[in-house]
């Protein structure tokens, strides 16, 4: 039960507070929370059945990652227009098919960020939209490569090994 909340940062895509709560066992706590809008993410698939990853750099992780097409929500945004959007900006797709794979917690016990994961297919190529901020190839490769590197470590973004697996069980079950 949440007895108090103090913010302690506001930035541009997240907040901070400081939550003093009581945890189920009744001990008192105050808890670090960093409180973002959530995000989407696509697995989308061509008509050879290859993936799109991202190859891009991320500050925070010190390097280039592995990465699903993805983004933050925007204010009033459903997640599908999310995905939509981010499918354009950063894969040069758009997709007629988008089917949903649940959502993937980043990080529970300090971010209260959500993944909304989604299977993308029936894809036509549109130009590319890439914001400045944003740095990253494109690539495409097959479905089992993918999901081998995944497996192996290769691949440790969280959202993009859960939406793989997620995607590869979709695709299982609807042959």
């Amino acid at each position: 039960m949440l007895l108090s909340s103090r913010e302690v940062f506001r930035g541009r895509n997240a907040r901070l507070t400081v939550d003093t709560v009581t945890l189920p066992n009744g001990y008192t706590a105050d808890l670090e929370i960093l409180h973002h809008p959530g995000g989407a993410a696509a697995v989308a698939i061509d008509r050879e059945g290859r993936v799109c990853l991202l190859h891009q750099f991320r500050h925070a992780a010190g390097g280039a990652v592995w990465e699903l097409p993805a983004g933050r929500l925007e204010p009033g945004e459903l997640p599908i227009e999310t995905i939509r959007r981010e499918l354009i900006e950063e894969a040069g797709v758009r997709a007629d098919r988008i089917v949903p794979l649940g959502e993937s917690l980043s990080s529970p016990g300090i971010f209260t960020e959500r993944i909304h994961l989604f299977l993308a297919t029936d894809l036509t190529l549109v130009p590319d939209a890439r914001e400045a901020v944003e740095v990253f190839d494109v690539h495409w490769m097959a479905l089992n490569e993918v999901i081998r590197r995944a497996l192996e470590g290769e691949i440790d973004d969280s959202k993009t090994v859960v939406g793989l697996l997620r995607a590869r069980h979709a695709l299982e079950k609807s042959l």
